[in-house]
């Protein structure tokens, strides 16, 4: 029997269909509706030869619009379609690839469940020639059903490539080879013959974490501060004064930032807002030096700055203790 696999659509290109077979980059004007799950499948029959995939409704929107009430409600989602079926293989969810890595990230610090979950979406559109949207989509599903993912937290699976939701992100406006993994590469590959596995993460994610967001209406307010040469805190000042209980410092790598940032950045430890530093460099740990920790700042470790005011957000919903949230840093 095929493994029984949720899929849910909630928008973004690999929902989408444009002017013509040709338009793989203005489909956005084309005015055609978002597929649901249902349209997504229909237009992929070869999803269903791979497995027995049951189309779950969701809001589909484009993925710039989508933050912490959409994650809750898959969260939410998850927990209800394992819930009314015990057998479920695991879940699939098509995401629009623009904000994909922060959802991916955000559902492996909060999902409760042990099937396997994979974020899938594409660089071209549904109806473009020579789409990624289908091979995308049946890969997601082989290693949802592949026995060795499970116990991997969220996956992310695109160009038959599998990552760690921790690591990957989109590093290409264009290219199908979008998302990588800077510091330590794929976990595995999705290739024609076989599912292979190379390497397992060994940071803390789904469903073994502490943060459960199923109650909360919203998480603290979390802001980045993105370094620049001649940076004088504006941004900060600014940031202060619409209640940021937290400030990710986008720093110039390995972890630092012009001096009127840094001033504001330590105003606003004085006044018990908690700043993270992470680096706009993309790859590499902030070093935990001495100037880090008189300035009372959380080290980010190799997270870049979305994904470390994500797991800040987080951190920040069950402590206010910058020691706390330092140790949540290294464990996550």
């Amino acid at each position: 029997m095929k493994p029984r696999i949720a899929f849910i659509a909630t928008g973004g290109t690999i929902a989408s269909l444009g002017h013509g077979a040709l338009d793989t980059y203005d489909y956005a004007s084309a005015g055609h509706p978002l597929l649901d799950a249902a349209g997504i499948l229909d237009r992929f029959p070869e999803a269903q030869t791979v497995a027995d995939v049951r189309p779950v409704a969701f809001s589909a929107v484009p993925s710039t619009g989508l933050h912490f009430p959409t994650w809750k409600s898959l969260v939410v989602l998850c927990d209800q379609l394992v819930a009314d079926d015990p057998g479920l293989a695991g879940i699939v969810i098509g995401h629009g690839t623009a904000t994909l890595e922060e959802t991916a990230y955000a559902l492996h610090l909060t999902l409760k469940v042990a099937v396997p979950v994979v974020l899938v979406g594409s660089q071209r559109p549904a109806s473009a020639l020579s789409t990624d949207a289908g091979i995308n989509l049946v890969n997601a599903l082989r290693v949802v059903a592949e026995p060795a993912s499970r116990g991997l937290g969220v996956l992310v699976v695109l160009n038959d490539e599998i990552h760690a939701a921790r690591d990957v992100t989109k590093t290409s406006t264009n290219r199908l080879q979008t998302f990588r993994a800077p510091d330590f590469g794929a976990l595995g590959h999705a290739d024609g013959d076989a599912i292979t596995y190379y390497r397992r993460p060994l940071r803390r994610g789904a469903p073994q974490t502490e943060f459960d967001i199923r109650g909360l209406e919203a998480l603290p307010r979390v802001d980045i501060s993105y370094a620049y040469a001649g940076a004088d805190g504006t941004a900060v000042r600014a940031f202060l004064e619409s209640g940021a209980d937290g400030i990710v410092s986008a720093g110039f790598a390995p972890g630092s930032c012009a001096p009127g940032e840094l001033e504001g950045l330590k105003h606003a430890v004085a006044k018990g807002v908690v700043v993270v530093q992470s680096s706009r460099a993309g790859s590499g740990r902030v070093p935990r030096t001495t100037k880090l920790g008189q300035h009372g700042f959380v080290g980010a470790d190799n997270l870049n700055p979305q994904k470390a005011r994500i797991l800040l957000s987080l951190a920040l919903s069950v402590t206010r203790d910058p020691a706390r949230i330092a140790a949540i840093f290294s464990t996550y």
